[in-house]
């Protein structure tokens, strides 16, 4: 009886912890209009970093910044910061504490700057490395809108005419007694089965949806999804080198502000959101730490970190120049993915506007040829 009351027990702690991480997955979701946008980051590292140049000190400049900002949610923030820093309390602290949205790489660099007394200097590279890392995901963003927009257009324009258009030519079709095509067939099944069960379909695949949104919160899932888009062949390409731009660029800017390797390892895989290469860096900051050499642990995972990269950081290590070695790396890929969005948008437009033209061209000759044939029966 007890084991049993233990196994039931058990049971109960494991779906309460499934459930409790589903709620702390709603709850970023939603709260996320209350932190600082990436942009509102960029312009406050770089004001904060001109007014500490200018021999300002730390709260006057923040209150100058906070004055001028006219969003409710960051002003709010910025009061908060304020009072933690004239309290006595350092900037990256009070950055951290609070749920503002500064990611842990941003934390990183102002605390660093505040220990080495070159805060000034790490909010201006701060800031530049932020925007970049911004032109390189609105990039990416922008080379996948078009291929969505068409997809919408072409799933808006098929939908209008199986639901709206065809439903209104069917009784035609039923009155005569001719044996209609195979395509018109197919379409008057489809219309009537969207017409019968569109909401539950819709119902379906909304709650399919959300369900994947909420699982892949969870980190197995999200490990496992991640694995596999990074095995695809275009878009594994471009996360992979995406990922590696960043991550480099990363722990470029962190080696330059004298954070050592391990240290900065560490803050690199916390600061990314993927959770493969955050496992691989863990991984290879745990070696190092014990005195292994990076290229070395780089080396034992090629899927992920390709044959250049560990030759780059070789040479490096070597030289005693990674800093360089890493911003090499990171702008090397950056050109790799203008190159890719470049060809894809090329690439694509063709084959969607093919598909396009194929799909509305189905629906067009499934209800003409029918019509045709009931003309050509026809007797005067």
């Amino acid at each position: 009886m007890n084991k049993l009351l233990h196994f039931f027990t058990a049971e109960y702690l494991i779906h309460v912890q499934r459930v409790q991480l589903y709620v702390l997955s709603l709850k970023k979701i939603f709260s996320r209009s209350g932190q600082v946008t990436q942009k509102e980051q960029i312009i406050l590292f770089k004001r904060l970093a001109m007014m500490l140049q200018a021999g300002l000190p730390i709260v006057t400049s923040l209150e100058m910044i906070a004055e001028g900002v006219s969003r409710a949610p960051l002003s709010k923030i910025l009061r908060r910061v304020i009072a933690d820093v004239s309290s006595g309390h350092a900037l990256g602290l009070s950055l951290r504490t609070h749920d503002t949205g500064f990611s842990f790489f941003s934390v990183s660099i102002v605390s660093v700057g505040e220990q080495s007394g070159s805060l000034p200097q790490n909010l201006e590279y701060l800031a530049t490395e932020l925007q970049k890392k911004r032109e390189l995901k609105k990039q990416i963003i922008g080379a996948l809108l078009y291929p969505i927009i068409v997809i919408v257009i072409t799933l808006a324009i098929t939908l209008f005419l199986v639901l709206y258009i065809f439903p209104k030519i069917i009784p035609i079709f039923l009155s005569v007694t001719t044996t209609l095509p195979w395509s018109t067939r197919f379409l008057m099944w489809l219309s009537n089965g969207l017409m019968t069960y569109g909401v539950f379909i819709i119902t379906i695949l909304f709650l399919l949806v959300a369900l994947i949104i909420l699982a892949l919160k969870l980190p197995r899932p999200r490990y496992t999804m991640i694995t596999a888009l990074l095995k695809m062949p275009v878009v594994g390409k471009l996360s992979c080198y995406y990922n590696l731009a960043q991550l480099a660029r990363t722990l470029g800017l962190l080696l330059l502000s004298d954070v050592p390797l391990v240290r900065g390892l560490g803050i690199a895989a916390e600061s990314t959101s993927n959770s493969v290469y955050r496992k691989a860096l863990l991984s290879v900051q745990e070696a190092v730490s014990t005195g292994k050499n990076l290229a070395a642990e780089l080396q034992k995972t090629p899927q992920i970190f390709p044959t250049l990269v560990v030759q780059m950081v070789q040479a490096g290590e070597t030289t005693g120049n990674m800093p360089d070695a890493l911003m090499y790396i990171s702008e090397l890929y950056e050109g790799e993915i203008k190159d890719i969005t470049k060809n894809l948008t090329t690439i694509i437009e063709p084959i969607l506007m093919l598909v396009m033209g194929l799909i509305v061209g189905f629906i067009a000759i499934s209800i003409i040829t029918p019509i045709y044939g009931i003309t050509q029966n026809l007797h005067p």
